[in-house]
């Protein structure tokens, strides 16, 4: 007790990192698997910025899944989460310093930790929007030092790192929304002159255009299209948009409910809403990072909301925000910041109660890898050569199978959106290239019966079924190729 008095920080730090250790026990999850065959693949082409396989995410994000694969596969993704979330926890304290020095630092290191450490937001997986959290957290802390010294410098950096976020996942981009609404409102409110905010705001904005200068001199080098890329990173979603509300509402809202009792369940609602509570009087102390703060949190916010399909981590990108508003309220003296310790103090508790539960639930095997195991089983059954294509997108199936696919679509929605009917597949399952494996995980008409009849007419022709997976749907087996049956191991 003595060392967590004098060291929170510290512990806080440790505590973050622990908390996803247990990751490296678990199998690779969907968009992890996606992200490491994609980046493994990586070749990219006029009309497709990674080549054989389609994804919708910034270039950034494929190059460092690269790295990360290079260094170690999924073991060094495990580590470099963990090590991610440690980074967090300590910028967090950092932000806080410059924030509310004091008081508030444990406290905001402190909800970092417990947010980035509970089972019901995400341990396991490691994607953009984790890697994205120190990233966005420092260009804040940079942001806050370059108005304070009035470095144009410190400005030029903080505009690097927020491009950068934003590189990891394309809708991060709160920490430019921090330093822009805060630039703004320090002018406005007379904290800064309106001459420096301005030079401040260019400095900024030079940063921030560095990483996209970056990737249009790469799509240049490797003759990639620049609307390619455009429609990869944006231009996607708002077809993807169509495709969700045009398709059966039932599960995004079933996930949309759930995300909302997670985020009162572990106490970031709560955090957040500290901060409307005690607006008012947070506004007198410092207007440009109570602005600014506010504005972050609602960008968040909207962000989740306009995603549309509403998993469980998409509270991650929250977390910089909750720091803000803890830094901002935990170090006063009066109710309110007593009122928002005890919330940190809850947001703890949920994480230990949360992580308890999760460690019980996977020690007795209670946790489901139906993927994982049907991946398996299709591997024990393939030779060299054989080909596969999971229809619905398990990302996760198809790396365990250590199977090739000559189909472009490794998640679901992209290849709603981007093979309407399914005249693609239909054309592949058809052709010299099929597969020689077709896993049904979800069924063919699951989503809509448009090009359904032509689909499972030619899977009718040329396949046959050869198995089942862990959820009961039927393996397929290209016709005239003899292969042992597909018989998983399952839960």
């Amino acid at each position: 007790m003595t060392f967590l008095r004098r060291h929170p920080v510290a512990v806080a730090v440790a505590v973050a990192i622990l908390a996803r250790l247990p990751a490296l026990t678990r199998p690779i999850r969907a968009d992890e698997a996606g992200f490491l065959l994609v980046a493994r693949a990586w070749d990219p082409q006029a009309d497709s910025p990674f080549g054989p396989f389609w994804v919708d995410r910034p270039p950034l994000l494929i190059a460092v899944f690269r790295g990360i694969d290079w260094l170690g596969g999924e073991t060094a993704l495990r580590v470099v989460g963990a090590l991610v979330a440690g980074l967090s926890v300590l910028l967090a304290a950092r932000l806080a310093a410059a924030v509310a020095p004091g008081r508030a630092v444990p406290w905001a290191a402190g909800v970092a930790a417990a947010l980035l450490s509970n089972p019901m937001i995400d341990v396991v997986a490691v994607k953009g929007e984790l890697l994205a959290v120190p990233v966005v957290l420092g260009s804040m802390l940079l942001t806050l030092h370059a108005v304070r010294r009035r470095s144009a410098w410190l400005a030029l950096a903080a505009g690097v790192l927020g491009a950068l976020a934003v590189g990891l996942k394309q809708n991060l981009a709160s920490a430019l929304v921090f330093a822009a609404v805060l630039l703004a409102v320090a002018a406005l409110t007379g904290r800064l002159p309106r001459r420096t905010a301005l030079g401040l705001g260019v400095a900024g904005l030079a940063g921030a255009a560095l990483p996209v200068l970056g990737t249009v001199v790469w799509a240049r080098a490797e003759s990639v299209h620049l609307h390619a890329v455009w429609y990869a990173v944006y231009g996607f979603r708002s077809d993807a948009a169509r495709v969700i509300a045009d398709g059966a509402s039932a599960a995004p809202e079933r996930r949309a409910w759930l995300l909302l009792a997670i985020a009162l369940g572990s106490g970031l609602l709560l955090v957040l809403g500290g901060l409307v509570a005690n607006l008012p009087r947070l506004w007198r102390d410092d207007p440009p990072v109570v602005a600014a703060t506010v504005a972050v949190v609602g960008f968040d916010v909207a962000a989740l909301v306009a995603g549309g399909s509403y998993w469980q981590d998409y509270l991650t990108p929250l977390v910089p925000g909750a720091v803000l508003c803890v830094a901002l309220v935990a170090g006063r003296a009066d109710r309110p910041g007593r009122i928002m310790r005890g919330v940190v103090v809850a947001t703890g508790a949920s994480a230990v109660a949360a992580m308890a539960f999760w460690l019980v639930w996977n020690a007795t095997g209670r946790q489901e890898f139906d993927e994982v195991h049907t991946g398996e089983a299709i591997a024990g059954a393939a030779e060299p050569g054989d080909t596969l294509v999971v229809f619905g997108g398990r990302a996760d199936l198809q790396d365990t199978s250590g199977l090739g696919s000559p189909y472009p679509y490794l998640w679901s929605l992209p290849m709603r959106t981007r093979d309407p009917g399914y005249a693609d597949l239909t054309d592949l399952l058809a052709g010299p290239a099929a597969p020689t494996w077709l896993v049904e995980w979800v069924s063919f008409d699951a989503w809509s019966d448009d090009g359904v009849a032509d689909l499972e007419q030619v899977v009718q022709e040329r396949y046959v079924e050869h198995g089942t997976t862990c959820n009961g749907h039927p393996v397929y087996l290209l016709k005239g190729v003899d292969r042992p049956p597909v018989q998983p191991s399952c839960d």
